[in-house]
């Protein structure tokens, strides 16, 4: 027999023995061992046969009839309960076995006057009925649950993974820095001019007469004249007229040797060029390698399991789930490297029914005495099919956003490229991008700049290591002198933190709840315009009501004044309202005033509040 079947066999045995138990000529325990023991669906015959068989060995015949009737009562009453309902709470039990108990005590004395229970007893029972069906039931189902025995196994398992990944990490990062332990050569060193200077003294100057002694080690006159002649080219790319002279007086062949010397060195100069693309691939690989290591090592070390330390929430979290008509099975809480919870269910409705998502986030929210919140792709409801849901623990601060925009007169398509995105780890990320010119081409680049971006953020890299990776990729792709800037500001829900990230991209403004207003400004070149990258980076607390506003230099560049960061902060604390897409619409309202009613580049404004939940 399994081990669940000799626990459901024990509480049989158990609730025979306590009808023996007698309580000022009651029998509480019956009805209430009964009751608390019922709302567990396994082994309900076995319950019923022990029950049934402690009374009539143990109870007086005279009162057997009134617990065999209440604990039909109770077993009617939960029955309906979960056919109705779908669901049969503890609290429910509990009342039909104290009410019914004590309306058999008290009418049911009626024809039973010798052994006839006075009210007080009555009601007493009736109380201490109630307190144990409530206590009592959480017990026995903990006492009921399965122990997980895969656990052990899958923490194994874990383990092992973390160490695989953690050893790949290694291996990156170990090709990451050899790559970047290459030095770079960007210009013709002495040991190439002395190549140079062989190759051509091998095919000119080996069939000429003087030879020996133009080249002779004591004559210094021609390594002189090439040494200027090295320097020239070097410099300009041909030799001065000082040299030229000076070569045709010292070599018959001057010309031809100029001419070989101009063929070299360029031929030099492209191969070093070449050279030096190839390490900047290789910086990249090597950058690429090292986000690849970071994020190995962030999976590896992304949580810690709790299972061991939070039984009891667990069992907590299939108690309330199972009152609820839900079956919580493979429930895990991890504890990720913020700090914040995460609880991982697999769940199923226990009767086939439809229960809504919301009556589950109550349970793990009232289990774990957290505020938790389902992931956004999460079911409504959960129906007979068994899915998995994963809670997080829900942010101090929600955002609200919006964006305004106009098109450049005269374009179609306007050259700027925005995105929204809230992270399930509880971070809102901004992401603003203007492609240099405008239309269709500086669209489709911008576009190009905020999708890569998204990628790379959703994957996990970090911020500096996604702007990296998106300037090699655009370094690389780049074709006709398109850029793009980048602006980020991402925003931690949870403590309130602003981070702000911004490449060759125009100011940014915060308006606080007081009405003062902040402005960031950068002086960067846009991505794509060189494979070294300056990120300027900025940190700053928001708190409950403030603003987030972010704007293209269409925007701050045609307000005709000394000052445009000035008037465009008097201008956003001006504007009273709190709905970012009505302060987005009022900023380009009031700037399209200085601009006389034109659009002379596009423009983009996205506003971002957050406020405390």
């Amino acid at each position: 027999m399994r081990k669940t079947g000799w626990k459901q066999l024990a509480l049989g045995i158990l609730g025979a023995l306590l009808c023996r138990i007698s309580i000022m000529g009651c029998y509480p325990f019956v009805p209430a061992f009964f009751a608390a023991v019922y709302l567990e669906e396994k082994g309900r015959w076995l319950l019923s046969v022990g029950m049934l068989t402690g009374m009539v060995a143990y109870l007086p015949i005279t009162v057997i009839a009134k617990y065999a009737m209440s604990i039909l009562l109770i077993g009617v009453t939960v029955r309906l309960s979960e056919w109705v309902d779908k669901r049969c709470y503890a609290v429910v039990a509990a009342v039909a076995a104290a009410g019914g108990t004590m309306a058999l005590s008290i009418f049911g004395g009626i024809f039973d006057l010798r052994n006839q229970v006075t009210p007080a007893a009555a009601v007493c029972e009736a109380v201490f009925i109630f307190g144990f069906v409530i206590l009592a039931a959480k017990g026995v189902h903990l006492f009921l649950e399965e122990p997980d025995k895969p656990a052990v196994l899958e923490n194994v398992r874990d383990e092992y993974q973390e160490q695989r990944l953690l050893k790949y990490a290694r291996s990156f990062d170990g090709l990451s820095k050899t790559f970047l332990s290459m030095s770079r050569r960007s210009e013709i060193l002495p040991e190439d001019v002395g190549q140079i200077q062989q190759e051509i003294t091998g095919r000119i100057c080996s069939g000429c007469d003087t030879c020996a002694i133009c080249w002779a080690p004591a004559n210094h006159t021609m390594y002189g004249l090439f040494s200027r002649l090295a320097g020239n080219l070097l410099q300009t790319g041909e030799a001065d007229d000082e040299t030229k002279r000076q070569l045709e007086e010292n070599c018959r062949y001057a010309g031809h040797i100029q001419r070989e010397a101009e063929a070299a060195f360029e031929q030099v100069r492209v191969n070093k060029a070449w050279y030096n693309r190839l390490l900047e691939n290789r910086e990249m690989i090597a950058q690429q390698l090292d986000a690849m290591a970071f994020i190995m090592e962030d999976c590896a070390s992304e949580t810690t399991i709790l299972d061991a330390e939070e039984k009891r929430r667990l069992s907590e979290i299939r108690y309330r789930a199972k009152e609820c008509g839900i079956v919580a099975q493979d429930v895990h809480l991890f504890k990720k490297n913020d700090g914040h919870i995460q609880a991982v269910l697999k769940v199923r409705s226990k009767w086939g029914n439809c229960v809504a998502m919301r009556d589950l986030t109550k349970v793990v929210t009232g289990a774990l005495d957290l505020h938790m919140k389902p992931h956004k792709d999460t079911k409504t409801f959960i129906g007979k099919e068994e899915t998995e849901v994963v809670y997080e623990e829900k942010p101090a601060y929600h955002a609200v956003h919006g964006m305004a925009k106009l098109i450049k007169d005269g374009s179609d398509i306007s050259g700027d490229s925005f995105s929204f995105l809230e992270k399930e780890d509880g971070e809102l990320v901004l992401s603003l991008s203007d492609g240099m010119g405008s239309g269709e081409r500086a669209s489709k680049e911008s576009e190009l700049v905020i999708d890569l971006l998204e990628k790379f953020i959703e994957a996990g890299f970090t911020k500096d290591t996604a702007i990296k990776m998106l300037n090699s990729a655009m370094v690389i792709h780049g074709e006709n002198e398109l850029y793009s800037t980048v602006d980020i500001s991402s925003v931690n829900l949870y403590t309130g933190e602003a981070s702000f990230y911004k490449i060759g991209a125009s100011a940014t403004f915060i308006r606080h709840k007081n009405g003062s207003v902040e402005c960031l400004l950068s002086t960067s070149l846009p991505v794509g315009v060189s494979f070294e990258i300056e990120i300027e980076q900025a940190k700053k607390q928001l708190s409950d009501g403030d603003f987030l506003v972010m704007i293209t230099d269409g925007v701050i560049e045609y307000l005709n004044t000394d000052s445009p960061e000035e008037v465009l902060e008097d201008i956003i604390s001006e504007i009273k309202t709190n709905h970012p897409g009505l302060l987005a619409k009022k900023i380009l309202d009031q700037v399209m005033l200085y601009t006389g009613g034109k659009a002379e580049d596009d423009m983009t404004v996205l506003a971002a509040a957050i406020w405390e939940n």
